[in-house]
């Protein structure tokens, strides 16, 4: 969305908020649970403005934040409205939303420092990832394969040799396929 409203949070503060709530949740609440992965932490990855629906998250229509979110425990797409809202007896509730050019399920969540937001989850636990830069590489795949591709400025006139591409696999295939030296993503 290109244009937003002086009155809506900015997107860096928003996503800010979740990250911090998160590493919360982490340090206050999950210390000593066995499905926590030591080589990684809470990280927010690839949000951007998407548009609501009216009536959808907020009477106002207002933009909702979206992108993964990386924790020790979890990696998940997520919705964020705008602007922080109470729970409207939303939470835990399975809702199907679009996220790029996919529709998904996504589950409502609340807390009062963040407000109400929806997740999808694509890994849980986050055993099978050794390092945060393999996380962060799979969410960014994980975006590339959801989000429709940008429409290019200029279409080349110029004949291009004709190349054979390998196949890109389905967004299942990607999700649940084995990773090089790693076992089954759940």
């Amino acid at each position: 969305m290109s244009v937003l409203s002086h009155s809506v949070p900015s997107l860096d503060a928003r996503v800010a908020a979740l990250v911090a709530f998160y590493r919360r949740v982490q340090t206050e609440r999950m210390v000593g649970v066995p499905i926590l992965n030591p080589a990684l932490s809470v990280e927010a990855v690839g949000f951007q403005w998407g548009e609501a629906v009216a009536g959808e998250t907020a009477p106002e229509a207002d933009p909702v934040a979206e992108g993964v979110l990386i924790t020790p425990w979890f990696m998940s797409l997520v919705r964020l409205p705008a602007r922080a809202q109470g729970h409207g007896h939303r939470v835990g509730r399975s809702f199907v939303r679009d996220f790029g050019g996919e529709r998904f399920d996504f589950i409502g969540a609340h807390d009062p420092a963040v407000g109400y937001h929806e997740t999808c989850a694509l890994f849980s636990p986050m055993q099978d990832f050794a390092r945060m830069d393999q996380a962060r590489e799979t969410a960014l795949e994980s975006l590339k394969l959801v989000r429709p591709a940008p429409v290019p400025a200029a279409v080349s006139t110029t004949a291009a040799p004709v190349t054979t591409a390998e196949p890109v696999p389905s967004r299942r295939a990607f999700f649940l396929a084995r990773r090089p030296g790693a076992g089954a993503a759940p």
